[in-house]
């Protein structure tokens, strides 16, 4: 019988340290996350010196705790995964250190894994994957469509040209004087207001995949620098509703003529804002008339960042034969085309 796998994931690209280990590529033994958002939240975004340092002093406790809950040690592991890029830089050097001193101390194999193809992953934690497919990314920093034709190979076909779906969410939830991060603050009010104002969608070239939502983001904010000026007052519910279908419109047409000209027999969503009830919602039933493609969207705690997800495609690289040495850097401008 094939001996089972069990990949010890690390992440702390951004404000998450986090650590996991996974059985086989798919099956989560432990999965421990520990944020940062309330000490950032008060700076409406992340300070990355403070990111660092929370990583720092975190990263040990994180470790430990994931040990615990799996019931193992270092010497039950076959290889150790890692964020090396994108992101951070200075959080990205702590999870890198962290799993280069494990790795050598232990004599275990060390793979580096792209954040975003770690996103992709998450999906095969939920649904073996069919190829080929499309990934719909959508986080703080990346909206992307990607086709995969084989594990391990990624193809962009659409990227953002400007700002990315989530940072539109956070620079319009700060001028409602919502909490960061404001995505799901604009998601819960979106359920409550109606989309009664006509915000642009930016659809770009007629082939194009790409995705802009800086005109949005600054729309939005005329508009109610331009309400504020005249005495006149919009209901945060409904600024939200109308300016969230803006952004889920144009996410999910593109998805759908994507899916449709490449033929892909799964889509897969991936992201912190694949949090998103009504992105979720909307995809769900634009994908409900089209049995021959599969939709799959992992539950919650797998959209935002985690180490399970880096586990999952750190598994895979790891089958197929990836290593990395122990002068592995962070690459906070790392492509995953190039990965």
């Amino acid at each position: 019988m094939k001996k089972d796998m069990y990949i010890l994931g690390l992440e702390t690209s951004c404000d998450e340290t986090a650590a996991a280990i996974l059985k086989n590529g798919r099956e989560i033994v432990a999965n421990v996350v520990s944020s940062q958002i309330e000490s950032h939240k008060r700076f409406g975004g992340v300070v990355p010196e403070v990111a660092s340092r929370h990583h720092v002093e975190e990263i040990t406790f994180v470790l430990e705790e994931t040990f615990k809950q799996a019931g193992m040690s270092a010497s039950d592991l076959d290889a150790i995964a890692v964020t090396k890029g994108p992101g951070l830089v200075g959080s990205l050097l702590i999870g890198v250190n962290a799993a280069k001193a494990m790795a050598f101390a232990h004599g275990l194999p060390l793979v580096g894994v792209h954040h975003i193809a770690g996103h992709i992953y998450a999906n095969r934690i939920v649904k073996e994957m069919a190829f080929p497919l499309l990934s719909l990314v959508v986080s703080g920093g990346h909206t992307e469509l990607v086709l995969m034709r084989e594990h391990g190979s990624f193809e962009v076909i659409g990227e953002t040209r400007d700002d990315a779906a989530g940072e539109a969410y956070d620079k319009v939830a700060r001028t409602l004087d919502l909490p960061y991060p404001g995505g799901p603050h604009i998601d819960r009010l979106a359920k409550e207001g109606e989309a009664t104002i006509p915000f642009p969608r930016a659809w770009l070239e007629e082939e194009s995949y790409d995705f802009s939502f800086s005109g949005l983001k600054s729309a939005v904010i005329n508009t109610l620098h331009n309400a504020n000026q005249r005495g006149e007052v919009f209901k945060k519910e409904d600024v939200a509703a109308s300016f969230q279908q803006s952004v889920i419109e144009v996410l999910t047409v593109k998805t759908m003529r994507a899916a449709q000209q490449f033929q892909v027999k799964q889509v897969l969503l991936s992201g912190g804002v694949a949090a998103n009830q009504g992105l979720r919602k909307a995809l769900e039933e634009q994908f409900a008339d089209h049995p021959d493609m599969e939709l799959i969207i992992p539950p919650l705690q797998l959209c935002t960042d985690n180490a399970a997800m880096i586990a999952a495609a750190g598994t895979v690289l790891f089958e197929k034969g990836k290593r990395d040495g122990l002068d592995m850097n962070g690459y906070p401008g790392l492509d995953i085309e190039q990965f």
